[in-house]
């Protein structure tokens, strides 16, 4: 289980995570590649981390553009599961 964060510790989460924005419950990036199947190599590395982590992003896909949302359905809101996993998405998304 985890805790979910108050205002003032998504707010300084956010400081260090500067592609994210909070939308209700919820954190929220959107990053442009720069082609559909660079995309979808994002989305399937983002899919391993996910997997092993047993928390799982919620992911559009609109041709080359993806939008991540992250929220912990089961605590209600945005914990430090959501924080970390923005971090790595980031990291994905930079090294491609």
């Amino acid at each position: 289980m985890a805790d979910v964060l108050s205002d003032e510790r998504i707010e300084e989460a956010l400081g260090h995570l500067p592609d994210w924005q909070r939308e209700g419950d919820a954190i929220l990036r959107t990053a442009e590649l720069a082609h559909f199947p660079q995309a979808i190599q994002v989305v399937n590395r983002v899919a391993e981390i996910a997997e092993s982590a047993g928390h799982h992003p919620d992911i559009d896909i609109r041709w080359r553009t993806l939008t991540f949302r992250l929220s912990t359905h089961s605590e209600g809101g945005i914990t430090e599961k959501d924080v970390s996993l923005a971090g790595e998405i980031d990291e994905v998304i930079s090294s491609v």
